[in-house]
This record gives structure tokens, sequence and C-alpha cells, in this order.
């Protein structure tokens, strides 16, 4: 997740640093930050700020940088002890990141909640919303991990983190052939009276759904018009008012021969929408190697550039994209 500083062309971006074996979900992972002073051409040798091994827990992953009102740095990221329980914090640093405090727990309660990097946004009331999906996983007699569906919730703050509530209306797919439920959802306000959000599923599409009281109750979730593998979508508002959108499409005939290394996450497309989310122009490719995949866009619009950071990687990295 980006974050502009204070001066020309600073730029703080944090991110997940597995230093794991494998590339896995519950591959043990620290986050570090790094700085540029050059609008992202170069950077900072990166600096560990966060050790899973300091919180006991499995890994620490997937941030989202935001600034407080009162000018503080807020880092959001989630705490993965166990596969039954994965709670959200909130770090805040007064310097600038160099030093940060004692974390504070914003899901409401406990379960296993995942986030995606770069998802917590600011509302234009001020209210900071957060995205997640929970798992209601169990563990069988074989010790072995049986993964629920997803549910979309949301948590929010209407004091600037100091407090945290959850959405009343928690959002799932009850469908027999879906096993993904509605996982790594995001939001964008579309104006101050309406928000669209989205996540993933294995159904072949995106699917949305809508706040109109600023994400505390959401309609159903419904099919959107982004097709895509089980794999994430990112959605940002452009400086010049455009709304751009990056994700992993399916081909028009709907025929994938999957990579397991990949997950189909190729070709990585952007497309914009200059009418707020109600029309978009054509598919346009940022990565499309057919032995790669690309995925978990952070996205940072800028005065005369969009900054991107991704995972990408093939088969010969650890078998796996997301290196």
């Amino acid at each position: 997740s980006f974050l502009p500083l204070e001066g020309k062309e600073k730029i703080l971006f944090a991110y997940t640093s597995f230093i794991g074996e494998k590339a896995r979900d519950f591959t043990k992972a620290d986050i570090k930050i790094t700085r540029s002073h050059d609008g992202g051409t170069t950077w900072d040798v990166p600096v560990t700020v966060v050790r899973a091994d300091d919180c006991g827990a499995m890994n620490v992953m997937s941030v989202s940088l935001l600034r407080m009102l009162n000018g503080d740095i807020g880092m959001f990221y989630l705490i993965r002890m166990n596969w039954l329980d994965m709670h959200i914090v909130l770090q805040r640093s007064s310097d600038g990141g160099h030093t940060w405090k004692e974390p504070t727990r914003c899901s409401t309660r406990e379960g296993y909640f995942v986030m995606n990097n770069d998802r917590v946004i600011r509302l234009s009331s001020s209210r900071i919303l957060i995205p997640a999906a929970e798992h209601k996983n169990q563990i069988s007699e074989d010790g072995k991990v049986i993964f629920a569906p997803a549910i979309t919730t949301f948590f929010y703050s209407d004091d600037d983190g100091q407090s945290w509530h959850e959405s009343t209306t928690p959002l799932a797919l009850n469908y027999p052939s879906c096993k993904s439920g509605l996982q790594e959802s995001g939001v964008i306000e579309l104006n101050p009276k309406q928000l669209y959000g989205w996540a993933r599923t294995d159904l072949g599409r995106q699917y949305e759904f809508y706040s109109a009281d600023h994400g505390k109750s959401w309609s159903e979730a419904i099919p959107s018009r982004f097709t895509s593998p089980l794999s994430p979508l990112s959605m940002k508002r452009l400086l010049n008012g455009q709304i751009i959108a990056i994700w992993n499409p399916v081909p028009l005939n709907n025929i994938m021969i999957e990579n397991k290394a990949t997950g189909g996450r190729t070709p990585l497309v952007y497309s914009l929408s200059k009418d707020n989310g109600i029309t978009w122009s054509d598919p346009m490719p940022i990565e499309d190697d057919p032995d790669a995949g690309y995925c978990y866009t952070a996205i940072l619009p800028m005065d005369n550039a969009v900054l991107l950071a991704y995972c990408a990687g093939t088969e010969a990295d650890l078998g796996s994209c997301l290196n």
C-alpha cells in the first residue's frame, strides 16, 4: 500500500515480506516499509516494522496505509494467529513511519477475518471503512482445517479509529456449486450517498453490492460485469475523477487452461470509467505473460501517472505467482 508523504514526490510503501520457503498464505511473513524520494523511480532499502514472531503469529500481512485526521500515518494489517483466529489491527506513527505505537484491534469480535492489501478507505463523511471476509473455519478430528465459504462484512469507525463497529448485513452466497463464498472484498465511494463493493468468487465473476448508508448495510450480492478466476479486483478513483479497475479477466470464450502455479491470474488488465462506474473502456493489458501470474494490486493515483505494485511470478519462482 502506498501513502504520499510531505514533500514533492515522496512516497511511503508498506508490503508483506514472505520469508518462508514456500509461497503459501500461512508462510511466515513480516511487514516492511520503504521510501521513494523521486515519485517511485527509486526506493530506499526496506526496513522491517512488524515481525510475526513479536506478535506470536503465523504471519502478519495485507497492509493498507491511511492518513489519519490528526496527521498520523495509520497502518492497517492482519495478524494471523492460527486457522481460527486472524484479526485486523491498526498501528499509528506520528513521525512519518519511523516509529510505531502499539496496535489496536479493528475487527470487533473473535474470528478469522481476511482483508486484502490496499483496501481500507476514508469516506467523504470521514468514516473509515474496512472491507473484510470472514471464514468460519473448523478443525477436523484429525487436525485438518475445514475452510468455510467467505462471508463479506465491513468494520467502520467514525472517530478516526478509536472505536469500531460492524456492518449489519453480512453477505453470503448460498449456492451449492460455490465453495469460495465472497472473498477478498473491496469498496469505493461513488458519491456521498452510494458505495460500490465487490468480492471475488469461484463462479467466474466478481460479485457486486451497494450501500446507501456509508457502509452500515448492503444490498444483496449479484454478478458484476468483471469476469475473473478466483482472483482479486482492485479499484481506485484517479485525480482526474475517473475510476480505474485492475483485474484478471476470464477470456471471452470462457475456456481457461489454468496453470496451477498462477491460478489463471494472467493477463492483468485495466479499464477506466468516466461516468462513475456506469460504463467502462475496453480492457487494456498491463501484463500478459501466459506462464506468469499477476495479482493483489496496490494503486497510487499521481498528478501525471498511476503507480502500481503487485505480486508477479512464474512457475519457476517457487511454483507460485506470489513472488
